[in-house]
């Protein structure tokens, strides 16, 4: 059978450390590779580093350009059949391809904030554009189909009616972490370490794991993504005292899979999340996880997660207790083993393919 021939919009891949869109990224490519014919849109050459040796590329403007809006002229020149792209807001003016666009979550219409390292035109634009769904519809519309990364996504699509385009669920599998275990561990010796993976946007709800913490004596708390300054101020702020917390300021992926492996569980207190990409590599290598009972939550970590109410600490801190004893954190570290095999890269680009086979028949 002939290979589909695929270009890839990979300009969100970072070049720093991953994100979640940049993690799907990478993640979906590499799971395309040997599969079809892919050539990787990318708009900084540091972005091949992340991707297989001697890819296929296409050097082109950043996604925030001005020039994005001529970008499909410049794939039609590249003999484009078939654009994927990880995001929804792929110029499109004038092409001659089919073009699959993803939505990964509508948190932001919900918590509309934007990022802090944003520019600011970008988090104005990025206010404005979140007040009304009329502008994701006509986004997405744009398409000839859609990927969401969860069926939660794909319900809120459809209940907003988002688009008239098919949709196609392709999940999110485990990022970084390359090992993987045939049986449950044993509990980790020593104090016991909680981690937790993630922005500290107000809606991540950091807060609640580290009030949390009073209750937690003998636990401590490892917060490993980057942060401001100024943000970690404010948390250092309401650390109860006696608990134990220690902020990491950013970790490498070898970092993250070594705290992975040394923890008794991964927490989230997020009070709304598109993914959580951080449970499924947990799970992946038999690290148990505590998390906010959300609907997205539920769908990812199924029975083999333990859930708490994402507001209340004393909550969270019974629900870590549940993972006191050897026993009790193997049973939920064969679980969790089981549980990550439903999602893998290799299952996510058959969707993908699949959607693109649609398309062409």
């Amino acid at each position: 059978m002939t290979q589909p021939e695929i270009f890839f919009d990979a300009r969100f891949i970072r070049v720093g450390q991953h994100d979640g869109i940049s993690r799907f990224s990478v993640g979906l490519f590499e799971g395309l590779v040997g599969r079809a014919k892919l050539t990787a849109i990318i708009c900084d050459l540091r972005q091949l580093e992340k991707l297989p040796a001697e890819t296929d590329f296409l050097l082109v403007n950043q996604p925030t350009s001005i020039r994005e809006l001529w970008l499909a002229r410049k794939l039609n020149r590249a003999g484009a059949k078939v654009v994927f792209s990880a995001m929804q807001t792929m110029g499109s003016f004038g092409r001659h391809f089919k073009l699959v666009l993803t939505l990964h979550d509508l948190i932001y219409y919900r918590h509309p904030a934007p990022p802090p390292s944003f520019s600011a035109p970008i988090r104005a634009l990025w206010r404005l554009f979140h007040l009304t769904y009329w502008p994701e519809r006509f986004l997405l519309n744009r398409a000839d189909a859609v990927a969401a990364v969860s069926h939660t996504t794909k319900r809120l699509m459809l209940e907003h009616r988002l688009t008239r385009r098919p949709i196609r669920v392709v999940y999110n599998a485990a990022g970084s972490t390359k090992l993987a275990n045939s049986e449950a561990r044993v509990r980790p010796a020593g104090l016991s370490k909680l981690v937790y993976m993630g922005s500290f946007m107000a809606y991540k709800n950091v807060e609640t794991l580290i009030l949390g913490m009073q209750f937690l004596p003998d636990h401590e708390l490892h917060l490993l993504s980057k942060i401001e300054a100024k943000r970690q101020a404010e948390l250092e702020a309401i650390v109860p005292l006696g608990a134990k917390v220690v902020f990491h300021n950013g970790v490498d992926d070898v970092e993250y899979l070594s705290l992975l492996c040394e923890s008794v569980a991964l927490v989230s207190a997020s009070l709304d999340e598109g993914f959580g990409i951080p449970l499924i590599e947990a799970m992946s290598i038999g690290t148990p996880v505590v998390v906010s009972d959300l609907e997205i939550f539920r769908e990812i970590g199924g029975d083999a997660a333990i859930y708490f109410e994402a507001r209340g600490a004393q909550d969270f801190a019974t629900s870590v207790s549940k993972l006191n004893s050897n026993p009790d954190w193997m049973k939920y570290s064969a679980l969790s083993l089981t549980n990550a095999k439903r999602f893998s890269w290799y299952d996510s680009a058959n969707e993908l393919l699949q959607l693109i086979e649609n398309l062409s028949s």
